[in-house]
């Protein structure tokens, strides 16, 4: 693979009740564990932070192939939800679950785009075969 960017971002404190911070100063974040995991909430947390750089990796991966096929995505969105999960050997997975909006187009054609980014996105390449990624047109 050939670099094409790289980012850089650094935690502190304690996990799940500390800090993040990009190296370029841009993100700068309290991170809390949610109160739906005993934690005290009121800040944002891993989960949210993936939600977030998925939902917008996707859009973009999305916004790629229909332009390249001339597809309209006016008003298009992209709604990531991502689900930590216990899993049988102790550890802790996740799980996501992206539904993407294409109101100007006809469902068969929206649903061909979606997989088509889902073979773009990096972050589709990145989980693949690791974490459960369930797609849906709205």
């Amino acid at each position: 693979m050939q670099t094409l960017y790289t980012a850089t971002a650094v935690a502190t404190g304690d996990g799940r009740n500390g800090h993040v911070q990009t190296t370029d100063g841009i993100l700068e974040a309290p991170v809390r564990t949610p109160k739906e995991l005993g934690g005290a909430g009121g800040a944002t947390n891993p989960e949210q932070l993936f939600a977030a750089g998925y939902a917008a990796c996707f859009h973009s991966a999305l916004k790629l192939v229909a332009g390249r096929s001339k597809a309209d995505t006016t008003d298009s969105e992209v709604v990531a939800d991502v689900h930590l999960g216990a899993l049988d050997n102790g550890g802790f997975g996740l799980a996501v679950q992206l539904e993407v909006t294409l109101p100007a187009l006809e469902r068969e054609a929206a649903l061909a785009l979606v997989e088509k980014a889902h073979q773009v996105c990096p972050y589709s390449n990145a989980t693949r075969g690791n974490v459960e990624v369930a797609l849906s047109v709205a």
